[in-house]
């Protein structure tokens, strides 16, 4: 989301402002992202996840007047996203005190932001280290969440492009890693 993030807020600012095509825009492209984001977080139950990108979505929607513009979009979307997805688990238990089944289950946020920052590090040196079509398909499509279409159409490639950069990338990706252990 951090490439993401000036594009993001700025068409939601224009959404907030009145326009309803920025804000439409800032709606779809958030859904790609939000679906990235939980498909990592929901990888045992991926099924669930377009519900969960939808309540979001919805929630955002609806919580628009609260967003500080001064703050990270981030940061806002992120919160309103974990909260979902808490409620989907409590939903899921079956139970209002799930307090055992949501540690284990939040454990992965509290150590996520460290872990992230650390992640996002080293993936941004491996990815330096792509031809510029590898390193914007994998961006699109990994990171991004983004489908072939929607990389396609972003990136102006071919979907059979977006494709063979991804794999290429991956692999070449694959090989840094395995150079790089001792």
């Amino acid at each position: 989301m951090k490439d993401a993030e000036p594009r993001l807020r700025g068409l939601l600012v224009q959404g907030l402002e009145g326009d309803a095509v920025a804000y439409k825009a800032f709606l779809r492209d958030l859904a790609s992202h939000l679906r990235g984001f939980l498909r990592r977080r929901l990888q045992r139950i991926p099924d669930e996840v377009e519900d969960l990108v939808q309540e979001t979505l919805l929630a955002v929607h609806n919580q628009r007047h609260t967003y500080d513009r001064n703050q990270p979009l981030t940061a806002w979307v992120h919160a309103i996203a974990k909260y979902k997805l808490i409620d989907y688990l409590r939903r899921r238990s079956g139970r209002e005190d799930v307090t055992e089944t949501l540690d284990e289950e939040l454990e992965v946020f509290a150590s996520v932001d460290n872990e992230a920052a650390d992640a996002r590090r080293d993936v941004v040196k491996l990815l330096a280290g792509l031809p510029e079509k590898q390193r914007v398909a994998i961006v699109c499509m990994k990171l991004e969440g983004l489908s072939v279409i929607e990389t396609a159409a972003r990136t102006g490639m071919s979907e059979s492009a977006v494709k063979v950069y991804v794999h290429r990338g991956m692999k070449a990706l694959a090989l840094m890693i395995g150079s790089a252990e001792p």
